[in-house]
Order: C-alpha cells, then sequence, then structure tokens
C-alpha cells in the first residue's frame, strides 16, 4: 500500500492504495463516490470521466497514485450549498439525459470545455464531449444542454 494525498471536492484526503488501483476504483470504492460510473473500463465511453487539476480525464485509466497533490472533482463536487451547478441545471432543464449513466461525465466534460471556452460552437461542444459515449439520446439534448449553460454562465 501506498500512501496517496490529494484534494477531492475541495477536501484534502490522505489514504492508502494500492499501486496498481485506479482513481476510479480509490473514488468509488475507497472513498464511497459512486457518481463516477465505470463504463468500459479502457476509456472509449467517457463514463468515469472525472476533472484532475480541471482537465477531463477517464478515471479507468488513470493510476490513483497520478493524482498525487492534485485537485480531482468529481459529479458530487459540482453542487454547492445543495445548489446545482448550472450545468447540472441546464441538463435537467432540458432534458439532457435520460438514464443517466452516462450524465456525470457528460457534465464534468462540459465544465471542463466551458472553463476553457465560455462561448463554445456546437461544433466545439461536440468535440468537448466526443470522448463520452451515450447509448440512450441522439446528442441533440446534451449539446442543448451545453449551450444553455454556456448562456447561463456567462450571464
Amino acid at each position: 500500500m501506498e500512501r496517496l494525498c490529494m484534494n477531492v471536492n475541495g477536501k484534502a484526503y490522505e489514504i492508502l492504495v494500492k499501486p496498481s488501483a485506479t482513481l476510479l476504483h480509490v473514488l468509488r470504492e475507497q472513498m464511497g463516490l459512486t457518481g463516477t460510473k465505470e463504463g468500459c473500463g479502457v476509456g472509449e465511453c467517457g463514463a468515469c470521466t472525472v476533472l484532475v487539476d480541471g482537465e477531463a480525464v477517464n478515471a479507468c485509466l488513470m493510476l490513483a497514485l497520478e493524482a498525487e497533490g492534485k485537485a480531482v472533482t468529481t459529479i458530487e463536487g459540482l453542487a454547492e450549498g445543495g445548489k446545482l451547478h448550472p450545468i447540472q441545471e441546464a441538463f435537467v432543464d432540458v432534458g439532457g439525459l435520460q438514464c443517466g449513466f452516462c450524465t456525470p461525465g457528460m457534465i464534468l466534460s462540459a465544465k471542463a470545455l466551458l472553463d476553457r471556452n465560455p462561448d463554445p460552437t456546437d461544433k466545439e461542444i461536440r468535440k468537448g464531449l466526443e470522448g463520452n459515449f451515450c447509448r440512450c439520446t441522439g446528442y441533440t439534448k446534451i449539446i442543448d444542454s451545453v449551450r444553455l449553460a454556456a448562456e447561463r454562465m456567462r450571464g
């Protein structure tokens, strides 16, 4: 076991992890943050997307020890004081979710996109979400949700 120090959703953690443990496993199994989903396990579906120092990453592909000293944000870390983040609100308002399995990864990928580009075109939104796979929707409402979130966040 190795010692891992990281900040998760604004809180400092020091935990022991197996050297082979993925960030996904540590978040879900050791920390109880089950909003991060395990889909394919090989980085193709985006269900496990989290933010590491603001960048969208597949938690199934990242060893937990690679998060040493970094800030990790999961879907549980977006809402503040019981109030949904504007991206989360937009997904609810527009209906950019159906079964919800891919939604946490989509929302975190959207956040990474909007943090670096607050006024993306539809093409840029599609590019920003391209690592996330949804089996339920035709993506139209997901793109509409990100567009609405961008508008709201710009004021």
